[in-house]
């Protein structure tokens, strides 16, 4: 198991400040250690709110096993292409820093909305490659970076640009979509 602490094992500030203080069932994707959804907990605290998470990395999902309520592991699309959870419909889903990994992130964010109940919100989070920084990066070595976290994260199968990612959201009918650009470099 990695340690990938930029992203993937925080409580993610930047998400929970988009995460309904309300929501009381929440759907999170690509779960990692179970992080973001501890401090949601909390959050809620003394209010009960059930956190469902879905882990790849069986070592991740273990200790999120520990924090959250329950996790399922497999990918986000095998579990979506699934029967729905019985915890469904959500008040919230969280897809932070996972689309960009999927196969077929369209279908997947599609299919993770249908969980949603209506009037639910749904927070995704992906890096913008054409992000200034990574750009001048990419003109200044001539090559596309390989790294273990990231933008350049080599475990990335897909690429968004602002523009690409309204337009994933789009096509999963989210309509009210606001964006907040974010760097970590």
């Amino acid at each position: 198991m990695p340690e990938r602490t930029a992203g993937y094992e925080t409580d993610r500030p930047d998400v929970q400040a988009h995460v309904p203080r309300e929501a009381s069932s929440i759907l999170e994707l690509g779960c990692s250690a179970g992080a973001l959804g501890a401090a949601l907990k909390e959050r809620a605290a003394p209010r009960p709110v059930t956190i469902v998470g879905v882990e790849l990395d069986p070592g991740y999902a273990e200790i999120a096993a520990e924090r959250i309520d329950r996790v399922v592991v497999a990918d986000a699309e095998s579990f979506l292409s699934g029967p729905a959870p019985p915890e469904a419909p959500f008040d919230c889903l969280i897809a932070a820093d996972v689309l960009e990994h999927l196969v077929d992130p369209w279908t997947a964010l599609r299919r993770a909305v249908e969980l949603v109940r209506p009037g639910g919100k749904v927070v995704v989070s992906v890096p913008n490659v054409l992000f200034v920084g990574s750009l001048l990066r990419l003109v200044r070595e001539r090559r596309w970076p390989r790294e273990d976290e990231g933008p350049f994260d080599h475990s990335h199968l897909r690429w968004f640009s602002r523009t690409d990612a309204e337009d994933l959201l789009r096509q999963a009918d989210l309509h009210a979509i606001a964006t907040e650009p974010r760097s970590t470099t």
